[in-house]
């Protein structure tokens, strides 16, 4: 099988190039199943109803999400009612939402999603390698094809996952940093990996953000209110294939496709 697996959307624009692209690029890539992390879709911090509605509608299929998940108070019933939306599974065990969807792609193949938050430089959170051990446990044979979405800020703590989890699930993404790495590869023991998917929003700003705010930020240190930027939208992301069988990547492709 094949699945397509989205960085960042940040904000309208993000949104705005997903709908005008996903249906073209599954046709494409003749993917069955797509993953997109929205954490910043809504105003370019957290998530509503109508906007992950909106991104359901578009085309995919499971979303995942990170530290910005809670930030729309409007959004909270959304992510405890909503199976397709996750929030980090190593947020306490009473947090609203969960961190794991188990379910089928539309040609009936068993998928696991598994959304889980990076503690360097991050809010404190469980540990995100026994989490990730402890899920993948409960799971055991119920899908061989399993993703990974790892929310983190440090380079490190990302490549130390791919490699724990190496063998053990079909792809390990990062999200979070919003700029693509160029290092994507299939790990020895059989797992696609990227330590950034990079954004889907606008590239002409500073991660999303317009540029002048954040760059007057820097300058002085004061208390600045960020908009989303609006220029040069752009969807990035990975298509990876993946034995079905065995839940082993066969290849994996970075995309970045303009608007």
């Amino acid at each position: 099988m094949k699945a397509i697996i989205i960085g960042d959307i940040v904000g309208k624009p993000g949104r705005a190039i997903l709908t005008q692209t996903l249906a073209r690029l599954k046709e494409q890539h003749e993917a069955e199943f797509v993953v997109a992390n929205v954490e910043n879709a809504a105003a370019g911090a957290g998530i509503i109803a109508r906007v992950a509605d909106e991104i359901l509608n578009a085309g995919v299929d499971v979303m995942t999400s990170g530290n910005h998940i809670y930030d729309k108070k409007e959004g909270i019933k959304y992510i405890e009612n909503e199976p397709r939306m996750l929030r980090p599974a190593n947020y306490a065990s009473d947090a609203p939402g969960r961190g794991l969807w188990l379910g089928s792609t539309v040609a009936g193949t068993p998928v696991a999603v598994i959304n889980i938050q990076g503690r360097v430089f991050m809010p404190p959170t469980e540990c995100p390698f026994k989490t990730a051990e402890r899920i993948i446990t409960e799971i055991k044979s119920r899908a061989a094809v399993v993703i990974v979405d790892h929310h983190a800020e440090a380079t490190s703590e990302k490549w130390a996952m791919g490699r724990y989890l190496d063998g053990r699930v079909s792809v390990v993404v990062g999200t979070h940093t919003h700029v693509q790495t160029a290092d994507e590869q299939i790990l020895p023991g059989g797992t696609a990996y990227i330590t950034d998917l990079g954004m889907t929003g606008p590239h002409d700003s500073i991660i999303g953000v317009e540029s002048q705010l954040v760059i007057s930020k820097f300058l002085r240190g004061m208390p600045t209110r960020f908009e989303t930027a609006v220029g040069d939208a752009r969807l990035n992301g990975i298509v990876v294939e993946i034995d079905e069988r065995t839940g082993k990547a066969v290849n994996i492709q970075r995309l970045q496709v303009k608007g």
